[in-house]
This record gives C-alpha cells, sequence and structure tokens, in this order.
C-alpha cells in the first residue's frame, strides 16, 4: 500500500536524522558573511580599547591606533578563516581537546602575524619604534606581548562559547524533552472502536477489513514517530484522510467530510500529527453526540508566505452533554508548532459563530522549522 510505505520511510529517515546529532566540541560558524563582519567589528574596537589604554600623545594616537587595527585586523581574519576551514573536523573533538586545538590555532595566528609584520620592517628598513613607527624593531617584546594579548582575549572567548553551547543545549534538549512528551499524549482514542469495527468487517467485507487494519497501522506508525521529525504537508494530509477513512467504517453515513483544499506548499515541513488530531476531535464532540448526519468542513489555503488551515464542527444541542478534553489536544497542537516555528506557527479557536467549531492552524510556507 502505498500510504504504508510513505509513512515507514519519513519515520526511518526521522529517526536516522535524529540520531545523526553530536555533543562535541562546537564554534561558531564563522563562514557566513555576518561572522566575518562581526570579526572585524570586535577587532577593531579591541584596538581602539588597546591603543587608549597605552596612552599615547595625541599626536601619535591615529598612527598608534592605525597600526594596531591593522594588526588585529589580519590576525582577526586569519583564525576565523582557519577555524572555517576546521569547523567540521573539530566536531570530532571532546570540548577540552577541541578548546586546546582552538586554542592553539589563534595563538599561532597572532604568532604567524606578529612575525609577519616584524620582518615585513625589516625588509622594508624600518627605523626605530617611536611614536609614528610603523613597524616594530624589538623582535621578542613584540611577541610575547602579542601573544599575551592574544591569550586574554581568546581565553574568556572561548569560555564563552563553551558556556553558550551548553545553555543552547540544554534549551534544545528541554524542548526536545517536552516535544516528545506533547507526542506520547497523543494516543488515538478510537482504538478499541476500532478493532471493534475491524472485527465487524471480517465477517461482512473481508477487503475492508483489510483496508482497515492497514490503516490503523498507519496511523500508529504515525503516533510512534519521533516528535521532533518534520514531515510534508502532504503526508500530514495523508494521515488525516486515512483517520478519516477508519471512522467512516464505524460511523457510516452519519460522517460526512468536505475537504476544501486551495493550492498548498506540500513540501512544507510540519511537526506529524497536527492536522489529524483536529479531524478527530472535529469527530469525538461534532458527530458522534449527534443523533443525526454531520458534515466537517476542512478548508486549506496558501497567502503572503503562510499556510492556514481550518477545520469546522457542528456542535451538538445543548441539551447533550458536553465532552471534555478538547482544550487539552489543543493546547498540545498549539504547544507543538510553537516549539517547531517560533511565533509563527499559531493554532487559533473561533466559536462564536452558533452551532459551529472552528480551529484553525497557521505557519509559514515552505519555511524550516526553529534550529534543534
Amino acid at each position: 500500500m502505498p500510504s504504508v510505505q510513505m509513512l515507514n520511510g519519513s519515520w526511518r529517515n526521522g529517526a536516522a536524522r535524529s540520531s545523526a546529532g553530536t555533543d562535541g566540541f562546537e564554534i561558531p560558524n564563522l563562514c557566513t558573511p555576518l561572522a566575518v563582519f562581526g570579526v572585524v567589528l570586535a577587532s577593531q574596537l579591541l584596538a581602539l580599547l588597546l591603543t587608549l589604554a597605552g596612552q599615547p600623545g595625541w599626536w601619535a594616537f591615529y598612527s598608534r591606533l592605525a597600526q594596531t587595527a591593522l594588526l588585529l585586523l589580519w590576525i582577526g581574519l586569519l583564525s576565523a578563516a582557519l577555524l572555517c576551514r576546521l569547523r567540521d573536523w573539530l566536531t570530532r573533538f571532546k570540548v577540552p581537546e577541541g578548546s586546546v586545538i582552538t586554542f592553539l590555532v589563534v595563538m599561532g595566528s597572532v604568532a604567524a602575524v606578529s612575525e609577519a609584520a616584524f620582518w615585513l620592517g625589516r625588509i622594508l628598513g624600518a627605523g626605530p619604534d617611536t611614536g609614528g613607527g610603523w613597524f616594530p624593531t624589538n623582535h621578542l617584546a613584540f611577541l610575547t606581548r602579542n601573544l599575551a594579548i592574544g591569550m586574554l582575549v581568546t581565553a574568556p572567548l572561548l569560555r564563552y562559547f563553551y558556556v553558550s553551547q551548553q545553555w543552547q543545549r540544554n534549551v534544545r534538549r528541554e524542548a526536545e524533552s517536552r516535544l516528545n512528551a506533547l507526542q506520547a499524549r497523543i494516543r488515538p482514542h478510537f482504538l478499541f472502536n476500532s478493532m471493534n469495527t475491524i472485527a465487524a468487517l471480517t465477517r461482512t467485507n473481508a477487503l475492508a477489513a483489510e483496508q482497515a487494519v492497514e490503516d490503523l497501522a498507519d496511523l500508529f506508525r504515525a503516533s510512534l514517530r519521533d516528535g521532533r521529525q518534520l514531515i510534508p504537508l502532504r503526508e500530514e494530509l495523508e494521515i488525516a484522510r486515512v483517520y478519516e477513512r477508519m471512522e467512516q467504517h464505524r460511523l457510516g453515513e452519519r460522517l460526512q467530510v468536505d475537504w476544501q483544499l486551495g493550492p498548498l506548499p506540500e513540501d512544507t515541513p510540519i511537526p506529524g500529527l497536527v492536522i489529524q488530531p483536529l479531524l478527530e476531535n472535529a469527530i469525538y464532540h461534532g458527530i458522534e453526540p449527534m443523533p443525526k448526519p454531520g458534515r466537517i468542513q476542512v478548508s486549506g489555503e496558501s497567502a503572503n508566505g503562510m499556510v492556514r488551515i481550518s477545520v469546522s464542527n457542528p456542535l451538538p444541542p445543548t441539551a447533550l452533554a458536553p465532552r471534555h478534553g478538547n482544550r487539552i489536544a489543543l493546547d498540545n497542537i498549539r504547544e507543538r508548532l510553537e516549539l517547531a516555528f517560533g511565533r509563527r506557527g499559531v493554532l487559533s479557536v473561533i466559536d462564536t459563530v452558533p452551532g459551529l467549531f472552528t480551529v484553525t492552524i497557521e505557519f509559514p510556507a515552505g519555511a524550516q522549522a526553529l534550529p534543534a
């Protein structure tokens, strides 16, 4: 059956992706233009600070600032380039080893640029290192001073990156734990009804019973999927249609679902099981309590970079006792959307229309979820 293969394949791929994470050493991605701009800005601010701390006369201030800024710029760019190339390799090490290697790379960059500046001055025949001199003449003092400053700057930065990395991991793990807990709470309550329906179908329609067993397997495979996994919108809609087919066996003509889906970006990744539970709630709270057939409307549209899907169901007569638990399921879906898309993942409820209950979810079209 195509849907079985599709869901099974995506489940295996999601498990493989989720297990690909690593707790190795990490440094910021210094390959991006924004990171390079940050390195340039930080080096120039440090140059200004060091020049002010040296308290040169105003006559020599701008000359000393230009020397220091140029030296730190080359050190920063060389260090960023080397760490950019070594970033993937460094992730193989644990935090202590990776930190030491990164520290040595930066110190090597400081030494290389310092040596280049000194020997360039020798080649050009630089004069004494007075207020206006551009190149140093005291080799050992120049090198040791730069290495000392490099140590004082690099060590706190590595500590900051480590603390930031641990904080991000804790936030990510907490979000994953919450997402897995929410995913675990999604347990289709129709299991026993479905089994009874299948048992009845085996006596009257063997082919329909076989289809129902496959559909039930699809639904529970989807509910057991890793909570961190995103699936294409088309798969989530297929899961909802499979669920409708299961309930159609049980409710017969009492259940009518009107699908009004416009052109949608079906490759858009979304958390699994955010649409199917809305259909489940609509049937459980809107169709089952009613003594006569009812119609559920599922509509979808894409506009302004957002996908909007709504599920509307009739409300049972007030004389019938309302069923509880609807808000818990909606809160679960709302939180899963927020974990995946931040403020751009929204669930809203409209119950002001007499006799109608509508739930709408919105999420970015074609966008990736927040980084794990």
